[in-house]
């Protein structure tokens, strides 16, 4: 039984890849998660606003001190005393690249193209096999129109391929007006591969305190639904490999993953209820399903159930709309 796959030009011994999250955020979690089976891993995120805040630190320090007297010289901050987190995330990833077998994704995400984006560039430097850009953007400007937002992303993605030659991913959200058109022409803008979808964390309310309060909710296998339809319609379609991401928590929903089109199962939810050890349990149970329905290999498989294969293609668009409230009707209520 061969499990191997592609993902951004990267052969992977199978395709339940850990994504962003805590458990990439020391050189400890890392080996644990490549002990624990992963076939590579993609770091946790680096975020616009912290490298923002290095640099303003930075200057801040400088400038407060540029009336000082020559003899002190020594008030002047090292850009390693300020760029403390966007170092230490370089510096974690090269050390990661050193003491693992297995492909590192670094993770970038922002909002705006600036200076932000040249991390990518020392991301690259330090080893990393591959770049995962995350766009993680509320636009809540009233005058911003929706191809503005689409241009952002189309920039960022450029401003990144401009600083780096290691494949560039873009992690987008499921809000898009057209998703198919944006994942097409950010393919042909160079990205090479997709990952759907972005996993908004969203605010409550405290009623308690009258606060907004910020709760971290972990996926749950139905949030895959919504990435399985669109890997599906896109496969085929859009020239790029495509990575499953929320709702991924069994071998159940990676082969759904694979079946829809998609190249990579990215986990993480479920790898902190579980731990890394659920990486081999899920690869080990894939496994045994692929060879009890006599597959071959995952690549066989992959895309097999995308709407250009199925039977009825129009299972994954309006006539599912339709078909769901039937089955709803044709339920007994209770009594």
């Amino acid at each position: 039984m061969d499990l191997t796959t592609t993902y951004l030009g990267l052969k992977l011994a199978h395709p339940i890849v850990p994504s962003a999250s805590p458990l990439s955020t020391s050189l400890d979690g890392i080996k644990r998660l490549e002990d624990g089976g992963a076939p590579a891993v993609v770091m946790y995120s680096l975020f616009e606003e912290q490298i923002e805040r290095d640099l303003q630190l930075l200057h801040y320090h400088q400038d407060v001190h540029e009336d000082s007297h020559f003899e002190a010289l020594s008030y002047f901050p090292t850009t390693t005393q300020y760029g403390v987190e966007a170092d230490q995330y370089v510096g974690l990833l090269e050390q990661a690249v050193k003491a693992t077998n297995i492909p590192i994704i670094g993770s970038l995400n922002g909002v705006t193209t600036g200076g932000w984006v040249k991390y990518a560039r020392a991301m690259q430097d330090a080893g990393a096999a591959a770049i995962e850009v995350n766009v993680y953007y509320l636009p809540t400007d009233p005058h911003m129109t929706g191809a503005q937002v689409e241009q952002r992303y189309l920039e960022i993605l450029a401003e990144v391929k401009r600083v780096v030659t290691v494949p560039v991913a873009m992690k987008l959200n499921p809000f898009f007006s057209a998703p198919m058109n944006m994942a097409q022409r950010l393919a042909v803008a160079g990205a090479a591969g997709l990952v759907l979808f972005n996993r908004f964390y969203q605010p409550d309310i405290d009623l308690d305190l009258l606060e907004v309060s910020h709760r971290l909710r972990l996926s749950t296998s139905d949030e895959l639904r919504m990435p399985l339809r669109w890997v599906s319609i896109m496969h085929g379609r859009v020239p790029c490999d495509l990575a499953v991401t929320g709702g991924v928590h069994t071998h159940e929903d990676v082969l759904k993953a694979l079946l829809a089109g998609a190249n990579v199962a990215f986990m993480a939810s479920a790898l902190l209820h579980h731990g890394p050890g659920h990486i081999a349990n899920t690869a080990a149970a894939l496994r045994e399903w692929l060879e009890e329905h006599e597959y071959d290999s995952v690549a066989q498989m992959i895309g097999s159930m995308s709407q250009r294969n199925v039977r009825n293609p129009d299972a994954y668009v309006r006539a599912n709309y339709m078909r769901m409230l039937d089955s709803w009707k044709s339920t007994a209520l209770p009594e």
